[in-house]
């Protein structure tokens, strides 16, 4: 079980349903584009600030964003 792909992936999940782009999502979390689209594709650890800047600009509780279904 790689997290940081799961992360990844419920991240991209997460920004679709809220119809945001990278752009928008980093604008919105003060993340630069290139470190969530390294998120989103597993290339990069989340710090525990990122997830929860995440977690509150898509709504979702940080919890959620590790959760494997």
């Amino acid at each position: 079980m790689d997290l940081v792909r799961i992360f990844g992936e419920n991240v991209r999940k997460a920004r679709k349903v809220k119809g945001l782009s990278q752009e928008e999502l980093a604008l919105d979390t003060g993340i630069k584009r290139s470190y969530i689209s390294d998120l989103e594709r597993g290339t990069r650890n989340p710090t525990v600030r990122a997830v929860g800047r995440l977690a509150i600009a898509l709504g979702v509780k940080p919890e959620e964003l590790l959760k494997t279904d």
